[in-house]
């Protein structure tokens, strides 16, 4: 390992003496400031690569028949005579690391997991394709789960090579099984469940990648260890394409750092929790007792109830979430509001009775008729201004947060006695109003937040500010490109190459990090380990997450430890996948002493 560490620092070096050479070329013209600035990011990105692969820099080892071994790791690099030493884990050489399995190995004999601490071995984990092709010293050797399966194979019978063959076989069909639809792996402890759906992870991230690296992969799971091993052999995926979360961490801003109750964690995870936080929504969009009554400087703005109940019913024909609909309910209210206060300065005015000796000013001053649409615009933003009118409309229709909502929700025995079915035991949900969240409570936020939406005008004005940016670098980079002749000598010929690379990614955040901050992303694909424990709520959370119904399930029914666990595979996939799945269950028990 010292000399691979030892051919990264020479390939440092010589990319450090290569930037300082690009940066002292003469630059007088354009044309040789241009290709003094390409030179110069070119090396700058070779370094800042060269520097981001130190931890963890080879992870991998294949022997194949011959007693050749390949290297694979985070970069290539290759010795004085470039021979490669050390193949990057995207180069088509470094396929059989991600894809080979025991029924089909590819010619190789073994593969090697190394585990790195600063640039010393400190793990390895050795998978063996051909006992029989390895010398007795590579036997004995062996570490991790091959020296385990190596040892069942040296049994005197039969049966054990019968066994060994049986594990092989059913890792081989969860490893290779399609990406689309969604796979179940069953299997008893011992079995190599885990195993088998780490390595389907790498095969899948490795085989679809250009698919995933866009989208990403989410792994729900009680601890971190796909994103470990994901992180290990993936390198440019899996810390920058997969998130790895508990269920109480999947709605992002909270973590669930409280414990339910069996009981109100049974009655949370019930799939008709969706339809009582649906109706305790319905609740606080309100019409008042009698007509709608506003003071305001003197002034009984009055909006008869007829008409109220009717802008309710409008704003939710629209089926918009409750946070968007709420921008036209607003806006008609305030329009009637207007329309009231004209009404009120005229009856204030007293204008039928005054008595003038010209005929033409005799007339009654019909206000309201005179409003116009910019009149009732301009009026309606006033009136959102005055404090009183804000109360009185947040309090039919409020601006709700899936916090508030929920918390609002289990904090009233009333709510909760209105809108619960008869059968479920609402009062176990009953909590005091501020507590802290629980695993089973992140449900129910993320189907509030789905009920709420969000109002992303803002979001949508940044998006039409980030490309009108972009449009005028990539004008500037065109003129650029003619001013200074750069174009007809081949060094860019695309005005968009050119702004790319003088255009700043405010963000700098991975595909990962994006997914992590929006509980809206679409993932490609989905890993939930120890998938028995989820509820149903649960499982319309982790559904919404992947469209495509992409999803890889690892569990043991009959270890289900959650009261508000699974029962069935079935029951809580099929009103999701409507039957489109499939079971690989893994029989074999051979990593515990009782078998």
């Amino acid at each position: 390992m010292s000399w691979l560490y030892g051919r990264l620092d020479v390939a440092r070096q010589r990319a450090e003496e290569a930037l300082r050479a690009a940066y002292s070329r003469a630059t007088g013209t354009r044309q040789a400031m241009v290709e003094r600035e390409t030179m110069a990011s070119e090396q700058a990105r070779r370094l800042a690569q060269l520097n981001a692969v130190e931890r963890g820099l080879c992870f991998g080892r294949l022997d194949d028949g011959s007693g050749h071994s390949t290297y694979i790791g985070r970069i290539g690099l290759r010795d004085e005579g470039h021979e490669s030493v050390l193949i990057d884990w995207r180069a088509p050489a470094a396929r059989p690391f991600y894809v080979a399995t025991a029924t089909d190995p590819g010619g190789l004999v073994r593969r090697r997991h190394l585990h790195l601490k600063d640039r010393t071995v400190v793990g390895i984990d050795d998978e063996v394709f051909d006992l029989d092709g390895m010398s007795d010293g590579d036997r004995r050797a062996l570490v991790g789960e091959a020296a385990l399966l190596a040892a069942l194979r040296r049994g005197r019978t039969g049966r054990m090579s019968d066994v060994v063959a049986t594990i092989q076989s059913e890792q081989d069909r969860v490893i290779r099984s399609s990406l689309q639809g969604a796979l179940v792996v069953q299997g008893g402890p011992g079995t190599g469940k885990t195993v088998a759906a780490l390595h389907r992870a790498a095969y899948l991230l490795y085989t679809h990648r250009d698919t995933l690296e866009r989208r990403g992969v989410l792994v729900v799971g009680p601890n971190p260890m796909f994103l470990r091993y994901i992180s290990q052999v993936l390198p440019a995926l899996g810390e920058t394409q997969v998130v790895m979360v508990t269920v109480g961490e999947m709605f992002p801003g909270v973590r669930a750092s409280a414990a339910d109750a069996p009981g109100a964690a049974v009655a949370k995870g019930d799939p008709r929790m969706a339809g009582v936080v649906a109706r305790a929504l319905e609740l606080r969009q309100a019409v008042p007792d009698g007509d709608l009554v506003v003071e305001l400087d003197g002034l009984r703005l009055r909006v008869p109830y007829e008409v109220c109940a009717r802008l309710r019913e409008r704003a939710r024909a629209v089926r918009l979430p409750h946070n968007m609909a709420r921008k036209l309910y607003v806006s008609e209210l305030l329009k009637e509001l207007a329309r009231a206060e004209a009404r009120a300065l005229e009856e204030s005015l007293h204008i039928e009775e005054l008595e003038v000796d010209e005929p033409e000013l005799n007339e009654p001053l019909d206000l309201e008729a005179d409003l116009d649409e910019i009149d009732l615009e301009l009026a309606s933003r006033r009136l959102w201004g005055e404090p009183e009118v804000r109360r009185a409309v947040d309090a039919l229709w409020p601006e709700l947060t899936p916090q508030r909502l929920i918390d609002d929700l289990l904090s009233s025995e009333e709510t909760l006695r209105s809108v619960a079915p008869p059968d479920l035991d609402w009062r176990k949900l009953v909590r005091p109003p501020g507590s802290a969240w629980t695993p089973g409570d992140v449900p129910l936020l993320d189907e509030a937040a789905e009920l709420l939406g969000e109002d992303d005008s803002a979001r949508r004005s940044a998006a039409r500010e980030s490309a009108r940016a972009w449009a005028e670098q990539e004008l500037y980079a065109h003129e650029v490109l003619q001013s200074t002749g750069v174009a007809e000598q081949g060094i860019f010929d695309r005005a968009d190459v050119l702004a790319e690379r003088h255009t700043d990614d405010a963000s700098g955040l991975t595909t990962a990090d994006r997914a992590a901050a929006d509980r809206s992303w679409a993932y490609g694909h989905v890993i939930v380990d120890e998938a028995q424990e989820l509820s149903p709520m649960a499982w319309r959370m982790v559904m919404r997450r992947v469209p495509a119904k992409s999803l890889t399930v690892v569990g043991d029914l009959a270890q289900t430890g959650s009261a508000a666990g699974a029962r069935s595979w079935g029951e809580v996939l099929d009103p999701y996948l409507e039957g489109r799945w499939r079971v690989e269950r893994l029989l074999v028990n051979y990593r515990t002493p009782v078998e």
